[in-house]
């Protein structure tokens, strides 16, 4: 009820200032509140890991770390943030977030502005959480393609130490060439370099840090299938699915709606949920799948779990619904 009273002064703002000050906002009450708990749920173990509940917040939304201690004040069964890159770089030029409330829909071309890894690990050691937290990982804008897996590389060997699993993103749309990496033609050899540096990396730490690939709703059957058998064969942690779409037909004519961009939000849900009903199939439950994309509400969130996900994720609801959708979709997803 209180974020129905101040979501219209957010939404009088431009979308990243609004952004920004929420941030603002929630690294100053991690920083004075106590810890927070996730919402009460069967556990559910995934990866090897325990998870309270089975509601994430999805990467994108705290892309420095700055938030951790706020955001755990929700109720999140586990936190992911990022997309964090080697070296920091400032994105694309703004504007470059786009809302279509008539449609619960979110335009962006961020293009991976962040920090760089060395300030996310620092907020992480600073941080308060000891919860599930995923780091989400991706390649400078300045890199060659020919040259992505040496920045993924070296991110994963940074946050490894701190991470509880590390997802890769190879399917943002907002970083030009990003998605070839999910062809079949360059994600065998992709894969086989991540998994080669987490058995070198397990053994020099000790631990086993899970790996979680994250791939586009844009892809044809054909490539879910290729994904798929990739992802057994090289024997991924799991799966994310999806990020944000390209297509524009179930926002046509909206304001913005012509704005380069991934479109998140309501408009994702379905097309999302079908990725994941294929992976399912697939995959056969050799692989857990991590489900975001579209989930305003409870039924939502359950319906991914019915076409074949484990764990599912927020961000976009957390714009148009606030905090307390969090609990709403552990209570649908709770059995």
């Amino acid at each position: 009820m209180l974020y129905d009273l101040v979501r219209p002064l957010l939404f009088s703002f431009d979308p990243e200032t609004a952004h920004e000050a929420a941030i603002a906002a929630l690294h100053a009450a991690g920083r004075l509140l106590p810890s927070g708990r996730p919402h009460s749920a069967t556990p559910v173990t995934v990866m090897g890991l325990n998870f309270p509940n089975r509601i994430g917040l999805a990467a994108g939304l705290d892309k420095n770390g700055e938030a951790i201690d706020g955001l755990a004040l929700m109720g999140f069964g586990f936190l992911e943030i990022g997309t964090v890159t080697p070296r920091a770089q400032p994105g694309n030029p703004r504007p470059r977030l786009f809302r279509l409330p008539e449609a619960r829909a979110i335009i962006n071309r961020m293009g991976f502005n962040n920090h760089g890894v060395d300030a996310l690990v620092a907020n992480v050691r600073a941080a308060k959480y000891k919860g599930i937290l995923g780091i989400n990982i991706g390649k400078n804008v300045g890199t060659p393609m020919a040259r992505a897996a040496d920045d993924y590389l070296v991110t994963f060997s940074k946050v490894y130490e701190v991470a509880s699993y590390v997802a890769v993103n190879i399917s943002s749309p907002n970083t030009k060439g990003l998605r070839q990496l999910q062809d079949a033609s360059e994600l065998d050899q992709f894969l086989a370099r991540l998994k080669q540096a987490q058995h070198h990396l397990a053994g020099h730490h000790g631990r086993y840090v899970p790996l979680a690939l994250k791939i586009a709703p844009d892809i044809d059957t054909i490539a879910i299938s290729s994904i798929a058998d990739a992802l057994r064969r090289h024997h991924f942690d799991a799966v994310i699915a999806t990020n944000t779409t390209l297509a524009r037909d179930k926002v046509e004519g909206l304001h913005h709606a012509d704005q380069e961009g991934g479109l998140s939000g309501a408009p994702l849900q379905e097309v999302s949920t079908a990725v994941i009903r294929q992976l399912a199939q697939e995959l056969a439950g050799e692989v857990p799948i991590i489900a975001t994309g579209g989930v305003l509400d409870g039924a939502a969130a359950r319906a991914k779990l019915d076409a074949g996900a484990t764990l599912v994720q927020l961000m976009s609801g957390l714009v148009f619904r606030g905090p307390g959708i969090v609990r709403e979709c552990v209570q649908a997803t709770a059995t």
